[in-house]
């Protein structure tokens, strides 16, 4: 990539190939199982049950469920109304943490485990902390919903990733970002992976999957916002220039950048001014400088 411009479509990116990741990565609890799982929240489409396989083998989580782990994760969930939560395991140790740092009180009420109970459910590599909840997936809100949030909105076109993706949850919850917007057919599921990569952010930004990306990309525009692209061959983005309009960036795949519909669909293309020597950037990296230059103050 040339100074200038923002991840080309033939920029080789460092990162682990993606696949498509099993519909929930972990499964069901010790001796007392969980409550009945409620039917998914509507507007939901249920997961498949399928075993997980983030990285090292991980058990199934019941239809319409995930596991999360990570302290910040679980903390977040834990303090989501929006969530249902269905069961919680943790260490000694990580429960003594856990009620310090939420004020004595759980919303729940944990079960004591061994931290290979919690190895087998999250995956031996996963970095648990000692904690995992297990709870409903979040309800999808409506494109309608999302436009009455204040601030940009972001659209991924086929970012497969489940920790860019909450990498890029995380920074848009940094710069008050309204949703993240994917497309349902190619995106990873919501997971304890992905959930440990937005480190809270996906209890805070709405993550919302799409049938059909130009046509949301049509859509949002009908409400008023201007929608740019992030890829090469435009211009330079220029946050100051758009303090009068409600933006929406769309990003690129990792690898092969924006598909040409989508180009087509967005008002304008545009990279990001970059004075170094490297050639690209990650695409989570790329949507939080992209957001930055958004809110940066005028003349800055």
């Amino acid at each position: 990539m040339t100074r200038g411009q923002l991840m080309p479509k033939t920029a080789r990116m460092n990162m682990r190939p993606s696949r498509r990741r099993p519909g929930r990565p972990v499964g069901p609890a010790d001796s007392s199982p969980p409550a009945a799982a409620a039917p998914p929240p509507r507007g939901r489409r249920p997961a498949p049950e399928r075993g997980g396989q983030e990285r090292g083998r991980a058990e199934v989580a019941p239809r319409g469920t995930c596991w999360l782990y990570g302290t910040h994760a679980v903390m977040a969930a834990l303090s989501n109304p929006r969530r249902r939560l269905r069961q919680l395991l943790t260490t000694a140790e990580a429960q003594a943490a856990l009620e310090e740092r939420m004020g004595g009180s759980l919303p729940i009420q944990p079960q004591r485990v061994d931290r290979a109970r919690i190895d087998a459910i999250c995956g031996r590599d996963a970095v648990h902390q000692g904690v995992a909840l297990l709870a409903d997936l979040l309800e999808t809100p409506a494109l309608e919903d999302i436009v009455e949030r204040p601030g940009p909105v972001l659209l991924l076109d086929q970012v497969t990733d489940p920790r860019n993706i909450g990498a890029i949850l995380r920074s848009a919850a940094a710069f008050g970002a309204a949703a993240v917007i994917v497309q349902d057919r190619n995106a990873p599921e919501e997971t304890g992976a992905l959930a440990k990569a937005a480190s809270g952010a996906l209890e805070v930004v709405p993550l919302v999957r799409v049938v059909n990306l130009s046509r949301t990309i049509d859509a949002l525009k009908s409400h008023g916002m201007w929608t740019v692209g992030l890829d090469a061959g435009g211009g330079i983005l220029d946050g100051a220039s758009f303090r009068q309009r409600r933006v929406a960036l769309v990003l690129g795949a990792e690898g092969a950048g924006l598909r040409r519909l989508t180009r087509e669909h967005c008002d304008e293309i545009a990279g990001l001014a970059m004075t170094g020597d490297m050639e690209s950037l990650n695409v989570s990296n790329a949507a939080a400088v992209a957001l930055y230059e958004m809110s940066r103050p005028r003349g800055v």
